[in-house]
């Protein structure tokens, strides 16, 4: 099934890996989650402030609801994400990308996406018969919208 390469984890433990894109936000994590929910139909499963932790009585008042750990779902997806730095700014190497067979429902998502933020390349047929656009959404995610 998989490559010799890959196993040595054994086939069983591969076919249980999952990943889920980890994003960072300044005090807007909350608000983007549920931006997203909206956007592409999904909802935030988990979220733990820092307030509620050990170290929530050491911050200052201000940061104390921020979100300390969040999960959020949705058809064929889970991120997770939080208001503390990863410290190395913003994420310039690397896209969330979302594909769909519907062409109508990607334009849709690109254009609920785009709103607020740039749109680097806009939704538009491509060479290799499908519609595709990229854009920074108003928290400073970038995306990529494949659909057909």
């Amino acid at each position: 099934m998989f490559p010799a390469k890959f196993r040595r984890a054994g086939e069983e433990e591969l076919a249980r890996m999952q990943l889920a894109p980890y994003l960072f936000f300044d005090g807007t994590c909350e608000e983007a989650l549920e931006f997203y929910a909206e956007v592409l139909g999904g909802k935030i499963s988990e979220i733990n402030r820092f307030a509620d932790s050990p170290m929530g009585e050491n911050m200052p008042p201000e940061h104390r609801d921020r979100i300390m750990h969040a999960t959020f779902v949705a058809p064929g997806m889970t991120l997770m994400a939080s208001d503390g730095s990863d410290g190395q700014g913003e994420m310039r190497r690397a896209s969330l990308s979302i594909a769909t067979a519907d062409r109508v429902q990607g334009a849709r998502v690109f254009s609920a996406l785009a709103a607020g933020g740039t749109v680097t390349m806009p939704y538009a047929k491509q060479l290799w018969g499908a519609s595709f656009g990229m854009l920074v959404d108003k928290y400073g995610i970038r995306w990529m919208v494949n659909a057909g």
